[in-house]
């Protein structure tokens, strides 16, 4: 979904710094690196960002992250492990 960063971005901004809401809004431009390339897009559509504060945080969320969310093999936790620091992250949103 295109749009998807952006929405996800707005949906999370509350609850999480202004660096990580930046990195949560490009990251589709940074995970692009791996895939861009397959529908004709730019792999380097993260270079637009060069320079910006945040880009070392989304530069590492989607070369080391974001990636192995699209390898099927991929040893994770299942989502239980994560819901109470989910829980305790939502619970309260920080000052707006």
């Amino acid at each position: 979904m295109p749009n998807h960063p952006a929405i996800a971005a707005e949906m999370l901004k509350p609850y999480v710094r202004d660096d990580v809401y930046w990195m949560i809004k490009v990251h589709q431009d940074f995970q692009g690196r791996h895939y861009y390339h397959h529908f004709g897009g730019d792999p380097n559509a993260r270079d637009q960002y060069r320079g910006h504060a945040a880009y070392e945080l989304a530069e590492r969320f989607a070369d080391e992250w974001d990636q192995a969310a699209f390898d099927a093999d991929y040893d994770t936790l299942p989502l239980e492990h994560f819901e109470p620091r989910l829980r305790e992250l939502f619970a309260t949103p920080k000052s707006l």
